[in-house]
């Protein structure tokens, strides 16, 4: 006899539930949130499940890992889309869920969600702690210049020499008028020379790892394209064999068009935005690079170009973004650079 198994996963257990292929159900219980628990849950039971799922969630990573890690057939599986069946069921709890999600993975009508491996995680936290530190130093710029303000002082515009050195200066310069902005000075020049320092550091781990990264390499050949948005998409992507055709990463990314069809109803509307809005946002910036900076023509240049003078800069943006992650994941895939030619025309 099959069995099939739902885990319901809270942050400190897990209810579960199996059924046959019947949909009966053959046994129900909980354990602790830990693979090592949910394997000996099944073990002193004697249960073999063909299929066990579970819900994308704050665990699902971890103990996907874990579980698989112990041989057990599991797969994680779209939130959003199991919750338009568990919505259905009359009684909301953990175990009624369980027992809806063991449903599904007999049925099997669910979506699998892809579980990034450890290397991708890694990376994304990378480059994830230096967006982090860059927005904190920004922040506590922002604040210093609107308390200033307050003050009649006001902060000129500063470089990035010497790791804003320029602006450490003049908040130094504002504290010798006053005792209390001393006081706020001397505890904020030193945070922000920290954060600084940080930032920079981390900046230069990105740079070493895109340039030891032979991937990362060949993306960056792709004008617009640099070592932050090359290691987000190998990160987020992990796999490029998830794709069946490259142009699939355009709607992976959230920038093509929503589409409602219902009768003799039919529309597009604006991009749908899902997935990685981080990602989305630096292919964004891409694009407006290629668009208003890189100076060297080329055919995606010139595409671009061509079509921000038709449709107006922001969707030609958008539109040159979808372009150069469909280009990053076909490069990736064929392993081969991308060819600027000797001339182009705008």
């Amino acid at each position: 006899m099959e069995y099939y198994a739902g885990l319901d996963v809270s942050l400190k257990e897990i209810s579960i539930c199996v059924v046959d292929a019947n949909g009966k159900t053959i046994a129900r219980g909980t354990c602790p949130a830990d693979p090592e628990a949910v394997a000996g849950w099944f073990r002193n039971r004697d249960l073999r499940p063909r299929r066990i799922v579970h819900e994308s969630g704050m665990l699902s990573i971890w103990l996907q890992r874990g579980m698989a890690r112990l041989g057990l057939p599991v797969i994680c599986i779209d939130a959003r889309k199991a919750h338009k069946a568990l919505s259905a069921r009359l009684n909301k709890s953990d175990a009624a869920d369980a027992e809806g999600l063991a449903q599904l993975a007999r049925t099997g009508w669910f979506t699998p969600v892809h579980i990034r491996s450890e290397g991708a995680d890694r990376l994304r936290s990378l480059i994830g702690a230096r967006e982090r530190l860059i927005r904190l130093r920004k922040d506590l710029e922002g604040h210093i210049r609107g308390v200033l303000k307050t003050f009649g002082i006001r902060m000129s515009g500063i470089g990035q020499g010497q790791q804003r050195q320029a602006f450490r200066d003049q908040l130094a310069k504002a504290g010798e008028a006053d005792q209390v902005l001393r006081a706020i000075a001397d505890g904020f020049i030193a945070t922000h020379a920290t954060l600084c320092q940080a930032a920079d550091d981390l900046d230069k781990a990105v740079k070493r790892k895109a340039k030891a990264d032979p991937v990362a390499r060949r993306l960056m050949t792709i004008p617009g394209v640099g070592p932050v948005n090359a290691l987000s998409f190998i990160g987020l992507v992990d796999d490029p064999g998830r794709f069946s055709r490259t142009s699939d990463v355009g709607a992976f990314l959230g920038l093509t068009p929503k589409r409602h069809q219902s009768g003799e109803v039919d529309w597009s509307g604006r991009v749908s935005k899902c997935g990685d809005g981080a990602m989305r946002g630096l292919l964004f910036e891409a694009a407006s690079c290629l668009i208003r900076q890189v100076k060297r023509f080329s055919p995606l240049k010139s595409w671009a170009v061509r079509l921000a003078g038709r449709r107006g800069f922001r969707k030609a943006a958008v539109a040159t973004a979808r372009k150069i992650a469909v280009l990053m994941l076909t490069l990736w895939k064929n392993e081969t650079e991308y060819q600027w030619t000797k001339e182009a025309t705008a």
